[in-house]
This record gives C-alpha cells, structure tokens and sequence, in this order.
C-alpha cells in the first residue's frame, strides 16, 4: 500500500484517487482485473500463434506515450531502449514523438533506422564501448555521460570537444530494482571528474542520477533533486556553469502494488526543480519501464502440472530464462488464466527448464488449468523479451503487436 501520497491509478483516463492505505488493496484489483480483461479479448484474436509471445497492445502504448509527454511537459523525454527494444514497438513511440536513449551502438542503429535525429538520441550510459562513442559522435551526438578519468579521457579522445554530464549516485532504496551500485560517483568526486574533463577538453554541461528501477516512492526523487541541487551550487561556486539536469527513469509500471501517478510524480519534481535551479535548465527523462510495461502481456501455455510435497505446481512454457527473468529479482506479476473458472489454490508458478532457478513466483491463488491452457501474465511489456536467451532449448518468445480497436 501506498498511504503517503493520494494515488492515482489509471484505467483509460480514469483517475481512482485514494489517501487510505486500506483502500488501494480493491483499487488494484479493480484496475488488474480491467486491464486483464482488455488483454484476455485482444489474446483471444491470436489463438493460432504459437506460445509463449508478448502481446503489445498498441493502443495503450500510445496512449502511454502521449500521457508521458503531456505530463513531463518542458521535459525532453527519451525511451530507454533496453526495456523493449523491438523495432514495431519503438516505431510507435517515436510517431508519437518520443525520443532515445541508447547503450550501444546496436540500439542505435535501431533508433536511426527508424528516422530518429541526433536531437532526438542520446545516451546516458556511464561507460561506453570505443566503437559507440565513434559511432554516435559520427552520427552528430555531442553530449555524452560519464562517471570516471578513464571515460572523460575515451570521451576526449573519441569525441573530441563534447559536452560531459556527470552521474551522481543518489539513494535507490524507494525503488524494486536498485542500480546505484555499478554507476555513480558521490558529489566531491563529481565536481572533480567536471573539473578533469574540463581539462581535457571536454565541456562540463550536467549531472545525471538514477533513483532505481521500478521507483514507487515520490520520495526517491525527491531526495535525489535535493542532492543534485546541492551539488549544483557547489559546481557553481566553483566556475562550472552547468545547463542540463537528466532525471533519469525509475517511472514504474503496475506490479501488484500501487505507485505514484505521473501527473504527481511531475508536480513533484517540477515543483522542486523550480525551487532549486536556475530557470534555464535543460530537463530530460528516459523513462523505460514506465512507457511501455503496462502496455503488454505474455501469452504462455501449460505444459505440465505436478504435487510436491502438497504443494501444486504450474509448469509454463514462458520463465524466468526464456522472458521473465526479473522474477528472480523479486518483481512481481498478475497471473490470469484465459479459461479456468471456479474455486482457487495457491500455485507454484515455473518455467520450461530443467534448472531449479526457474521459479517465477510462489503461492499464486488460481483456478486449476489444464495442460494446454493459455496463461496471461502482466505486465509484461519491459524487461522480458531483452533479458531472454534459448537456455535449455526454450524459446524466446515474439512480439506481437494487435489492437483493441481491430488494427493490427
């Protein structure tokens, strides 16, 4: 639950606000089961593909994507493309005129072939490949992150002349999925890398921050802007005059839990960015999970079901090797059989392989299917498809792109 705040969840553009922590548990539940619902009638036109696939629903993406650009406003929003980085999908995003943010030379070769522009891409990865930065200052990028000597002397080798933006490490620990650990460097190293790449070359521009993945406290941003902001001040008395502020991602999706509507998340940050910095900043988000999550949801099959030490177990032909990996880091997901009715049981939930990793999730109430059911599982639209493999021979699921509306 989520008492701190009043919550917003949203179904179409109904907004279920609520301040009583004991009032969210049926909120959810409500906006599960009419989002599930829209899934089970758009799964129900692709019976003849096989499973498992992700489902994208394109009418809710896009409809993601003008809320998020309605929302943040004066700020430049840029896709995360590792979340999905499906080419259908981000097509969709960009029509709607969303831009990227890519971490390899890969993602941007996507970006490009979908008719983004340089102002329409860049890269907030801390530590780059060579090729990458060659390959995106070739392509008229000009501003580059980083968070080491060693990266400021690639940035200035490789992309001679660049802006450099910083990134900070704020506290995570508001969020499902930490990421401070392997990017970041506190406020006086900080000052110190923009001092050195401003040595070298290179034009200290920015600081950076991510609050984590799956961030579900407006807190975390807002401790986050209030060490920035600091440490902003602190470049500034020094000489360095800064011009952009990237908030990073961190917007969550609908994981069986309440989070922080956007328009609340905005006022919140908009709020404290016009108390805390000057009034020509540049503002970017790379929202990931926040765009495209909610809009998708994985179709599986039963292959098998089995008691053990009285405990029920649920066999999928989609796990946490070939799509939903985050499960082993504790993300959670709505489970819905597409025909099984009647009384419930907790279920063991697993994947296809033979490994005992392969466990999406425990004491799941359902209704009992039968082997050749189809399972929908939500959301499922980031971080499922990119993290997949073939280990042991499973497959990785398509994606596939329908609409509510009948195009396809």
């Amino acid at each position: 639950c989520y008492p701190k705040y009043v919550v917003r969840l949203v179904v179409g553009r109904t907004y279920f606000m609520t301040t009583n922590a004991r009032c969210l548990a049926p909120v959810i539940r409500y906006f599960e089961r009419s989002r599930m619902d829209r899934f089970t009638q758009l799964a129900a036109q692709y019976q003849g593909v096989d499973t498992p696939f992700l489902l994208m629903d394109q009418d809710l993406l896009r409809e993601q994507a003008f809320l998020f650009k309605e929302q943040a406003g004066r700020c430049g929003v840029f896709y995360a493309v590792k979340a999905n980085a499906d080419p259908a999908v981000m097509r969709l995003l960009h029509e709607a005129g969303i831009g990227f943010e890519v971490a390899s030379e890969a993602e941007l070769r996507i970006a490009q072939s979908l008719g983004a522009s340089t102002e329409q891409t860049i890269s907030s990865n801390p530590v780059k490949a060579p090729s990458f930065i060659t390959a995106m200052h070739e392509s008229g990028v000009r501003r580059f992150v980083f968070d080491s000597t060693t990266e400021a002397e690639k940035l200035a080798k490789l992309a001679p002349g660049s802006e450099a933006i910083v990134r900070l490490t704020v506290d995570n620990s508001s969020s499902a999925w930490p990421l401070a650990d392997k990017y970041g460097v506190d406020s006086d190293e900080a000052i110190e890398l923009l001092d050195y790449a401003g040595s070298l070359g290179l034009s200290p521009a920015g600081i950076t921050f991510h609050v984590g993945s799956q961030c579900f406290d407006i807190d975390g941003w807002r401790k986050a802007l209030e060490q920035t902001a600091l440490l902003w001040g602190r470049c500034e008395d020094r000489g360095l005059s800064l011009s952009v502020l990237n908030l990073g991602g961190g917007f969550p999706a609908h994981h069986s839990q309440a989070i922080p509507s956007l328009p609340d998340t905005f006022a919140s940050i908009f709020r404290q960015v016009d108390e805390m910095f000057p009034s020509t900043v540049e503002l970017q988000v790379e929202p990931g999970r926040g765009l495209v999550a909610d809009a998708g949801v994985m179709v599986t099959t039963v292959i098998g079901k089995a008691t053990r030490n009285g405990d029920a177990w649920l066999y999928l032909d989609c796990g946490v090797f070939n799509g939903l990996m985050e499960a082993s880091g504790g993300i959670q997901y709505t489970f819905l059989p597409m025909t099984a009715t009647g009384a419930t049981k907790p279920w063991t939930i697993t994947g296809p392989s033979c490994d005992s990793m392969d466990v999406i999730a425990k004491g799941i109430e359902l209704p009992e299917p039968e082997v050749g059911e189809r399972v929908l599982i939500y959301p499922a639209g980031a971080y499922t498809t990119a993290y997949a493999s073939q280990f042991n021979g499973a497959p990785i699921p398509q994606v596939v792109i329908g609409s509510t509306n009948g195009s396809h």
